[in-house]
């Protein structure tokens, strides 16, 4: 027997017109839906989890995503819970200084890069989205099992609860796939695409309380793949009465085999630690961090090749379902939420149909795809890679005497420039 939905009722007293179907409440469905609030179309967000719950570790928030949050009115509430970011630091793996770059505010850029708890971010969306649109226009429970084009310029949207039995069926003027990297609609869109293509890296992860080190707000990277790569940096301030911090910490290391392709699978020290048995730096002991974690999550390094097309119709895809990416340049998060303010804004100049998921498609397709294929070859990590081969893998008196630090900055600009974060030509410099 189905299950009654929370808005059958609503539905059969009123079409739903030019309502956009959200499917997944993730950051990229959250956001589309707060910008199709302020473009005044309607929308509903389905969720296939029962409750929303905070799950995930730290991600960053780079300045023109924030920019953008900061457009849907969200952005002074993220910065109360979040690390303003101030720098990224580079360092082999032996703790020495390689490299630092500005970020954010203290780059020039007039939004700033937030380091912060996925679980805070999606919170502070949920909350507004339940306060503009509707708390019942967020409906849990409902896993979208695929998508078919309506006879009257309408789709119809099939959906299963948690337990496998089926819900009544949604219709809406268009549909928006966010249901991230296992997306149901990527399937159906795309059946014969194969396997995600491994790295032949695998991440372990956590999050610990801890001492503010260097800046108090620097996100670092160090070491190599080969050898062992750590990032490491805060993302809640503050969390006691002794000031500690909540640090999240990442290590990469290249394997012979991929672990299991979910973002909450459980880890063991014992698949990684050895690598990084020995990381005690003066600034931070690394190992000690690790083997304080309580809770460590394992995931492969995983991405999909670019997509040619993202829309069918009135059916189209959305950040990780559209163009999942090694999280290797902190850009994942930031290009769903530019993602959602284009549809929105497309939606909101053509109409809510296929022209506008077409448009939407031709400006982010392109571009999304740079930095998909950046983020393989030359993300900003390419640094460490860079002193990691030319010093042979061995402590070096000056940095200098391995690469220039011309050569090091010209790598940062280069993925800034590809992942569209440069800070305007005519963009005044401030001072955060």
């Amino acid at each position: 027997m189905r299950r009654e939905s929370p808005v059958v009722a609503e539905r059969r007293s009123a079409r739903p017109g030019d309502e956009v179907a959200i499917v997944g409440a993730g950051i990229g469905g959250l956001t589309l839906a707060l910008a199709l609030h302020r473009a005044n179309i309607a929308c509903r967000v389905y969720e296939a989890a029962a409750e929303i719950r905070p799950l995930g570790v730290g991600i960053n928030v780079l300045p023109h995503a924030s920019a953008a949050l900061r457009s849907l009115g969200v952005l002074a509430e993220l910065e109360r819970v979040a690390v303003v970011t101030r720098e990224a630091a580079f360092f082999n793996r032996f703790g020495q200084h390689v490299y630092s770059e500005p970020a954010g505010r203290w780059a020039g850029h007039d939004a700033p890069q937030l380091s912060i708890h996925r679980a805070d971010l999606q919170a502070v969306l949920l909350d507004a989205v339940r306060a503009r649109i509707g708390a019942d226009r967020v409906i849990t429970g409902h896993a979208c099992v695929g998508v078919d084009a309506g006879d009257d310029a309408r789709v119809r949207l099939r959906f299963q609860d948690p337990a496998g039995a089926a819900c009544d069926d949604a219709f809406a003027a268009v549909a928006v796939g966010c249901d991230g990297i296992h997306s149901a609609l990527r399937r159906q869109l795309h059946p014969d695409e194969g396997p995600p293509r491994w790295s032949g890296v695998n991440m372990w992860r956590g999050v610990v309380p801890h001492a503010p080190f260097l800046s108090g707000a620097t996100m670092v990277r160090a070491g190599w793949l080969s050898v062992g790569k750590m990032v490491i940096y805060p993302i809640r301030n503050a969390i006691d009465s002794e000031g500690r911090q909540l640090v999240n910490w990442v290590a990469e290391l290249e394997c012979a085999e991929p672990v299991r392709r979910d973002w909450s699978a459980r880890g063991s020290l014992d698949e990684f630690f050895p690598a990084f048995a020995d990381w005690h730096f003066d600034w931070l002991d690394v190992a000690a961090l690790i083997r304080s974690t309580e809770t460590v999550l394992a995931y492969p390094m995983v991405d999909q090749d670019p997509l040619p097309r993202w829309s069918f119709g009135r059916v189209t895809l959305l950040g990780d379902a559209a163009h999942p990416m090694v999280p290797r340049g902190s850009n994942g998060a930031g290009q769903a939420i530019l993602d959602a303010v284009c549809l929105a804004e497309q939606l909101a100049a053509r109409g809510v149909g296929a022209d506008a998921l077409a448009e939407y498609d031709r400006l982010r397709n392109a571009a999304t795809a740079k930095i998909v294929l950046a983020n393989r070859s030359t993300p900003p990590d390419t640094i460490l890679r860079e002193v990691h081969e030319r010093s042979g893998d061995k402590p070096f008196a000056r940095i200098e005497d391995v690469v220039s630090r011309e050569a090091l900055a010209q790598i940062a600009n280069d993925y800034q420039q590809v992942a569209g974060m440069k800070p305007g030509a005519d963009e005044p410099r401030r001072t955060p």
